[in-house]
């Protein structure tokens, strides 16, 4: 473990990094201990600006051709690509990138699917039958008086499609509102199938090939769509059919849901086999007892990141932290074994859990990490892997070496709001429906609605843009949706609790405290945001607030973004006609053609449009006057009297 060089490096407070007391604390813990982490890393190594401004291509051996943000138009790359063509070629393989992170995570989820149908896999079960039914009807697939196997082949056959299909266009387009649908097919924008769209779009924008920006763009929106409405939704789906559909549940957040004397193991990633077979092993009577005979109170199972979020949207599993803290956490030294699959994961965790001699292991074919241990999870026989990542755990709490630290902070929160849940909460087991939410944005109680999403970057302070974003919309009563690791930052915030109503504006806290619920409903992991897709078309469906996605009171925004998939989430959310704001950084040069196309040209062809600010304020003042520009289109934008309707009114109401 190498010491910081004192004088070598910039002395920053570690205030101005996080707003997380409890990484905080273990970031002052690490340079005690001269440990190094991503927020380390951040600061000594500047942004590129001309990678930043997407003003660079490495797509040949010509180049790579850099171009200039001061001049974007002053030269072209040497096979004679403009900086639009450069720009939108690097935005179309980051959707392409991300967009197949989604789809690969997607289909791993179906075929475990069909293994479980084929009872080739018994360690999962349907536990959501409903579920099967009601996904099943949403593509056509007939139930009434059918088994439920039979039901679940079917919608195997159909949603297998959603990858392999070459033409047509994918299941889940069904659930896309009419309106919605015509302006994709009028586009030429309709996703056939996941695989194809993302070869067509590497394939576009190899050298030489698609050289006009608008034309690609057309392509990066076919692919975003196909991870959204395909990709995305499909694992969503999948996963609550086998696991169960989230309801609210109580959880506690933050790291000082790690006990010292028990053996912690913190499970990372995205995809929730291995954290659900985990949770068995843990369970397991011979290995608590393994546990205990090592010196422990017992085996205490955290998760980070999204499959945390999952899990703990579905079993109130405690949830320790965002993306920025999965270093950090390790600095307790109370981490007995993290276990991890896909998707952002560090390289930086090996170095980190090396210095305090916890065993990080990998668990996934596609994502080994070097210095790691790879134990590796197989869908058919799941408890191999799991059952050894809790006996690795037993063994390194029975030589733990150095002090323990462990901050004392835990934030609880509600979490678990599916749309299935939502649908439910406003109108109960018979009456479930989004007629409340409507004629609440209708009367003016609710201005509108908005999805907050997202990372967490060490560009910008840790969770501070998330919070205060999310505190300006609700004050301005907007009802707020939240996924991902942004989910994770409200909740250390406190405000996942029906009582954070109290920093609601009036008419958003009046609809809290009538139906108890938190001005910001957690709805999940990232992959997750089909959650927020599938509400947006139920509000349409339900009527009064147009007919489509882009006439909604809605505005969506990822405020701390990092990753490729962020941005293939942003472009399904604008194709879908949502104007999505992206704080940090955004890859485009302002003023140029394909600036023009994103931040106003899509919305001008019946599409959502980008928007980009770092400031907070900034951003929710955007997205206030958006959800304003839709209530004033809608004709809402003038107040309504609210009437207090007696019991004989209402008689005479249910007698009509």
């Amino acid at each position: 473990m190498e010491k910081e060089e004192t004088g070598s490096k910039k002395t920053v407070n570690v205030r101005d990094l996080t707003i997380c007391d409890a990484t905080a604390q273990m970031l002052e813990k690490a340079k005690r201990d001269g440990v190094e982490t991503a927020f380390d890393r951040a600061l000594s190594m500047k942004a590129c600006p001309i990678g930043a401004d997407s003003a660079c291509c490495k797509h040949c051996a010509m180049g790579p051709c850099r171009l200039s943000s001061k001049d974007p138009y002053g030269k072209v790359g040497v096979c004679g690509a403009t900086i639009d063509t450069i720009q939108a070629r690097n935005f179309a393989r980051m959707v392409a990138s991300g967009a197949a992170a989604h789809t690969d995570h997607g289909m791993a989820m179906l075929d475990l699917f069909r293994e479980v149908v084929n009872g080739n896999i018994t360690d999962y079960q349907i536990k959501d039958t409903e579920k099967l039914e009601s996904v099943a009807q949403s593509i056509g697939i007939e139930t009434e008086g059918r088994e439920m196997k039979d039901i679940a082949l079917d919608l195997y056959k159909e949603l297998e499609r959603t990858y392999t299909q070459v033409d047509g266009e994918i299941p889940f387009a069904a659930r896309v509102p009419e309106k919605t649908l015509e302006t994709w097919r009028k586009a030429g924008i309709v996703p056939r199938g996941a695989m194809r769209e993302i070869m067509e779009l590497m394939h576009r924008t190899h050298m030489g090939v698609d050289q006009h920006y608008e034309n690609i763009t057309k392509q990066s929106s076919r692919t975003a769509l196909s991870d959204g409405w395909g990709g995305s939704m499909v694992a969503t789906e999948i996963s609550d059919i086998l696991y169960g559909t989230p309801s609210p549940v109580s959880v506690n957040v933050n790291m000082g849901c790690l006990k010292e004397d028990q053996v912690n193991i913190i499970v990372h990633g995205h995809e929730p086999n291995m954290f659900e077979s985990i949770l068995s092993s843990v369970n397991e009577p011979t290995l608590i007892q393994a546990a205990k005979d090592a010196g422990a109170k017992g085996i205490n199972l955290v998760g980070m990141c999204c499959s945390g979020a999952e899990m703990m949207s579905r079993h109130g599993v405690p949830h320790a932290g965002n993306f920025m803290s999965t270093e950090a956490i390790l600095v307790t030294n109370a981490v007995d074994a993290m276990c991890v699959d896909i998707q952002c994961i560090k390289q930086g965790l090996v170095k980190v859990a090396d210095c305090y001699n916890t065993p990080l292991i990998t668990t996934n074919t596609r994502a080994h990490i070097e210095g790691a241990t790879h134990i590796e999870f197989k869908d058919h026989d799941p408890r191999a892997c799991t059952d050894e990542v809790v006996i690795r755990a037993i063994s390194r709490f029975k030589n733990r070496k150095g002090p323990v630290e462990i901050p004392k902070i835990q934030n609880i929160g509600i979490h678990g709001f599916s749309h299935e849940y939502i649908n439910y909460m406003l109108g109960g087991s018979f009456r479930g429906s989004y007629t409340p939410l409507n004629d609440n944005i209708i009367n003016g109680r609710i201005r509108g609605a908005a999805g907050v999403v997202g990372c967490t970057n060490p560009r910008v302070k840790q969770d501070w843009v998330h919070v205060e974003l999310v505190k300006e919309l609700i004050k301005n009563d907007v009802l707020v949706l939240q996924t991902g690791c942004s989910q994770v930052a409200l909740a250390k915030a406190g405000l996942y609790t029906p009582e954070a109503a109290c920093l609601a504006g009036p008419g958003l806290s009046e609809v809290c405290e009538a139906v108890g619920m938190p001005p910001v409903l957690g709805m999940g992991s990232c992959v997750d945001n089909s959650r927020i897709l599938v509400a947006a078309s139920q509000m349409v469906k339900e009527g009064g607030l147009g007919n489509s996605i882009a006439d909604l009171p809605l505005a969506g925004a990822a405020p701390e973004w990092m990753s490729e998939k962020a941005i293939s989430i942003g472009q399904y959310f604008v194709a879908s006609g949502v104007y999505t704001i992206f704080g940090v950084t955004f890859p485009i040069i302002e003023g140029t053609k394909f600036h023009k196309l994103l931040f106003e040209g899509l919305e001008q062809q019946g599409f959502g449009k980008w928007g980009f600010t770092a400031d907070p304020y900034e951003m929710a003042k955007l997205m206030i006057a958006h959800i304003d520009k839709k209530r004033k289109a809608l004709g809402l934008d003038k107040g309504k009297e609210r009437v207090l309707v007696d019991m004989a009114t209402r008689r005479e109401m249910s007698a009509a």
